[in-house]
């Protein structure tokens, strides 16, 4: 959420029958703006391959302020995750939020990661903003410069920690997706 009434979803996770079988798109929207308190709902497509929460939007794009979005491209054409996130893409910059578009800022793709036969749902969008820091998942990868030195500039009054988690990846996450919420058992 953008913290002023706009939420990022993607109908990947929520419209896929596994998670909401019993409710059409107006109904999870209708329960988005009662239980959250949001105004806009902006539907992004599908998710990057690996993700096993069928396209959580943190794999894919997040705000960095009211009017800010930023979200991963993939610039290989042969890969999986080039046309979905090329859509995406497409979607965010023709999104309009009180009568204006978003500024969209697009962060690089690592290179794919496997392990075991498996595609590793690597993002550097999973990142997580603390007080005074924002901690990225890095992968060992050119990219993680690029994707450093752009969220130094989106957030500039706070110190970016890359942190390696081509280990944490097997998880089938990273930093945003581990700061969830717990259930109290």
């Amino acid at each position: 959420m953008n913290g002023a009434g706009a939420l990022l979803t993607s109908e990947g996770c929520l419209l896929n029958p596994n998670r909401n079988p019993a409710f059409s798109r107006e109904q999870i929207e209708e329960r988005l703006r009662n239980y959250l308190g949001v105004t806009d709902i902006l539907w992004l497509g599908q998710g990057i391959e690996g993700d096993d929460t069928d396209g959580h939007v943190d794999d894919l794009a997040r705000f960095v302020n009211e009017r800010t979005i930023v979200t991963v491209v993939e610039e290989n054409r042969a890969d999986p995750n080039y046309e979905p996130l090329q859509e995406n893409l497409e979607r965010l910059r023709a999104m309009k939020w009180n009568g204006a578009p978003f500024e969209v800022i697009a962060l690089p793709m690592p290179a794919r990661i496997d392990r075991e036969g498996l595609r590793l749902p690597a993002s550097y969008a999973n990142f997580y903003i603390a007080n005074e820091g924002v901690l990225l998942p890095t992968f060992n990868d050119p990219n993680d410069a690029v994707a450093e030195s752009i969220l130094a500039k989106l957030f500039p009054a706070r110190r970016i920690v890359p942190i390696d988690c081509t280990e944490l990846i097997w998880g089938l996450g990273a930093f945003h997706c581990l700061t969830q919420q717990q259930p109290a058992v």
